[in-house]
């Protein structure tokens, strides 16, 4: 099954080397890579402060159109940090302040193999065990996370861009109090951490 999706959506690497990627990206990717592309920045505004992501779309085109399309939606106004792990990551952005799945938005082809890893500060594209299984959901690295990156026997999780502005309330976002809530049976914050709204904004001033 994973060889067949992997053809479905033109790559030309397979599940079982996906260190290939990298250098054998799908059509779309290759154009888009033509023309090196100006970062674009967006501002998530969360009930705990706000922070600055610049999106990398150079290196994963996909998952940052892919990405854009929801912010320009309004789709992620009113979801939630669902996931809080200090010295880990912060996950959100699939769930509603209800722990109940927000609609059924499109999967996309995973980028973990465009040369950017998961350092603390960068963000990715959250997915389950499934490698072409990641829609809306991200996360925050707040370390340095290798163990997320892809390698030679592994897919990885595709990073799309780095936090610039107000890391620390990521930071204060993972150190919420947090159980089991919903569907989760750890590391949900017990307080739901709104997402009020994520848009484009320029780019920081030096």
């Amino acid at each position: 099954m994973k060889q067949l999706l992997i053809l479905c959506v033109g790559l030309l690497a397979t599940a079982l080397a996906p260190a290939s990627y990298a250098d054998k990206k799908p059509p779309a990717a290759a154009q888009a890579q033509e023309t090196p592309a100006v970062p674009t920045y967006v501002q998530v505004v969360t009930s705990m402060g706000s922070f600055t992501i610049e999106l990398n779309a150079e290196r994963a085109p996909l998952t940052v159109a892919q990405f854009l399309k929801y912010v320009d939606q309004g789709y992620y106004s009113g979801t939630i940090f669902h996931r809080a792990i200090p010295s880990f990551i912060i996950q959100g952005g699939g769930y509603d302040a209800d722990y109940k799945l927000k609609g059924s938005p499109a999967k996309i082809v995973n980028e973990s193999g465009n040369g950017l890893t998961n350092q603390r500060g960068t963000v990715g594209l959250a997915r389950p065990p499934e490698p072409h299984g990641g829609d809306v959901q991200f996360y925050v690295n707040l370390n340095d996370n290798a163990t997320l990156d892809p390698n030679q026997t592994r897919w990885g999780y595709a990073v799309f861009g780095r936090v610039v502005q107000g890391m620390e309330v990521a930071d204060q976002i993972s150190l919420v109090p947090t159980g089991a809530k919903g569907p989760f049976k750890e590391n949900a914050p017990e307080k739901p951490v709104i997402i009020e709204k994520i848009e484009r904004v320029p780019a920081p001033a030096p």
